[in-house]
C-alpha cells in the first residue's frame, strides 16, 4: 500500500489531532507534532487504532527554526520523504490593544507566522525535488472578520494567509500545492481559555472534525479550485 507521509503541528488536540486521525484512516503515515509529549501520545494511541500507516511523534516548539528543521528532517529519515504539511499549532491570546506587549505580539507571531513558515521553508526542497506535495495552513475567519481582543493573534494569522498565496505562487511549477482553512469558533481547549459557553454556545461552534475534513479534501485533491484561496468556514 502507498502511504503518504504528512506532518501534522498542533496534533496533540482539537484541529490537528482530528485531521491526524482522519490521514491516518486514509492509510498516511503521519508525524506529531507539538509542545507536549503526553498529549501526542495519547493522540497517537488514538490514530494507531484507525490507520494501517505508522505514527512518530515529535515533541517539539516549531517556532524555534531548529526544532522545525528537526521535525522535517526526522521524518524524512524515517520515512524517506515527505508529502504534506499541515501547520495547525496555535497562540490565540485574548488581549486588549492597551494591554498588548512585545510578550504578545512575540508569542502570536512566533507560535502562528515563523513555526509555520520554518517548516514550509524547510519542506520546499524535498517538495520541489520529488515535483508534488501540499501545505495547509490552520488560519482564522478573525483575519476578516476581527474580534475584540486578538489584535495580534489576527494580524498574526493574516500573514499565514500571504504564506499561502505566495506558497501557491511560486510552487504551481513544481506541483506544489497550498491551501488555508479559515474558520470561525471552533470547539476546542483554546476557544474556551478564553470564551464561555455564554459567549460562544456549543451548538454555535464547528467541530474539530469539520475543519479537519476540510483539510483532508485538501490534501487528497478534492479542493483543487481552492489552491491559493482562504477557504473560509463560518461557525454555525
Amino acid at each position: 500500500m502507498n502511504h503518504p507521509v504528512s506532518i501534522i503541528t498542533g496534533a496533540g488536540s482539537g484541529i490537528g489531532r482530528a485531521t491526524a486521525r482522519m490521514l491516518a484512516e486514509r492509510g498516511h503515515h503521519v508525524v506529531l507534532v507539538g509542545r507536549t509529549e503526553q498529549k501526542l501520545a495519547e493522540a497517537a494511541d488514538e490514530v494507531r487504532a484507525v490507520g494501517p500507516g505508522d505514527v512518530m511523534i515529535v515533541p517539539a516548539d516549531v517556532a524555534n527554526s531548529d526544532l522545525a528543521a528537526s521535525v522535517v528532517d526526522q521524518t524524512i529519515e524515517r520515512f524517506g520523504g515527505v508529502d504534506n504539511l499541515v501547520n495547525s499549532a496555535g497562540a490565540a491570546p485574548n488581549v486588549p490593544i492597551e494591554r498588548t506587549t512585545e510578550d504578545t505580539l512575540e508569542q502570536c507571531f512566533l507560535v502562528n507566522t515563523f513555526g509555520p513558515a520554518f517548516l514550509i521553508v524547510r519542506c520546499w526542497p524535498h517538495f520541489k525535488k520529488q515535483k508534488s506535495g501540499c501545505v495547509v495552513n490552520v488560519s482564522t475567519i478573525g483575519v476578516m472578520i476581527p474580534l475584540p481582543g486578538f489584535f495580534a493573534y489576527a494580524a498574526s494569522k493574516a500573514a499565514l494567509d500571504s504564506f499561502t498565496r505566495s506558497a501557491a505562487l511560486e510552487g504551481r511549477s513544481s506541483g506544489i500545492r497550498s491551501f488555508c482553512v479559515n474558520p470561525g469558533a471552533v470547539e476546542t481547549a483554546m476557544l474556551r481559555a478564553n470564551f464561555s459557553e455564554r459567549v460562544f454556545p456549543r451548538e454555535k461552534t464547528l467541530k474539530p472534525e469539520a475543519v479537519a475534513e476540510v483539510i483532508v479534501r485538501c490534501i487528497e485533491g478534492e479542493r483543487a479550485d481552492d489552491h491559493g484561496k482562504s477557504i473560509v468556514l463560518p461557525s454555525p
